[in-house]
């Protein structure tokens, strides 16, 4: 059995100057939102979520993305709305988020 149900990462890398990456849309500041939002609902901790931030994974020209493990479904986003969305509807409900699934 895991030790989280959940496990999010979302992709923070930071490459260059004029170089896509999830990081120049936003990745950091959605990933805060969605720990903080995850520690609000009290979905924090060992047999629940776990909201971590992951270096490159090589998916930023259909980003900004995240990944949710164990089920391996990967998502892009654009905003808090759709962060909001991920979490309510997989995260606390267990349905995958068709429209934003990649």
């Amino acid at each position: 059995m895991s030790h989280f149900r959940h496990h999010v990462f979302f992709c923070c890398n930071q490459r260059g100057e004029g170089e896509t990456c999830c990081n120049n849309a936003g990745a950091t500041v959605a990933q805060t939102y969605a720990k903080d939002r995850i520690g609000a609902l009290r979905l924090k901790g060992a047999g629940k979520v776990r909201i971590n931030k992951a270096g490159c994974m090589d998916r930023c020209d259909e980003g900004p993305v995240l990944v949710v493990y164990p089920e391996a479904v990967w998502y892009t986003y654009v905003d808090h709305e759709d962060i909001e969305e991920i979490i309510q509807e997989h995260l606390v409900h267990g349905r995958i988020v068709e429209r934003l699934r990649i």
